[in-house]
């Protein structure tokens, strides 16, 4: 479901920063500083977020930011499951069940751009199934399907789209 527009994000960003925590002590991986703020600016809302975005906001922040570190800390993130590359935006989005190399499927709202991660099972298996029907080796995978979110499609009616 999409997170409400009144929803107050700060429980999603405490969890996913615990989560983050945790997961990294586990695996002896450091959440740096830099690490941890890219994090909090990815997790800033439950839209896609793109590298200069949080480089800009970095930016206002510490003269020092420049785009490789935000680059290494966004692949850092990667690797931990920690965030999601969306595609088909160029930009990332935060993970509610951060692990590494989970498949995931998400709605994409071309309007307001709010991202919604799915955990369809019976999809993945689907294409694992049809890929090895194939004698295709699946490496990861990842469904963007895009359109307009409930809110969007509301309000696009009310204006008479």
């Amino acid at each position: 479901m999409q997170p409400e527009h009144s929803h107050d994000h700060s429980h999603c960003l405490a969890a996913a920063l615990a989560a983050a925590e945790s997961l990294c002590a586990s695996r002896g991986a450091r959440l740096t500083a830099i690490r941890r703020r890219v994090l909090e600016l990815v997790w800033s809302g439950h839209k896609a977020v793109k590298a200069y975005d949080i480089l800009e906001e970095l930016a206002h922040e510490s003269a020092s930011a420049k785009p490789p570190t935000v680059y290494r800390a966004l692949d850092f993130l990667l690797e931990q499951g920690l965030i999601h590359r969306i595609e088909s935006l160029n930009a990332f989005v935060g993970c509610p069940s951060p692990r590494s190399g989970h498949a995931t499927q998400f709605l994409i709202c071309d309007d307001c751009h709010t991202v919604i991660e799915m955990a369809c099972e019976g999809l993945e298996e689907d294409i694992a199934h049809e890929a090895d029907q194939h004698g295709f080796a699946v490496a990861r995978q990842m469904v963007e399907v895009h359109g307009r979110c409930q809110r969007c499609a509301a309000q696009a009616g009310q204006a008479g789209d």
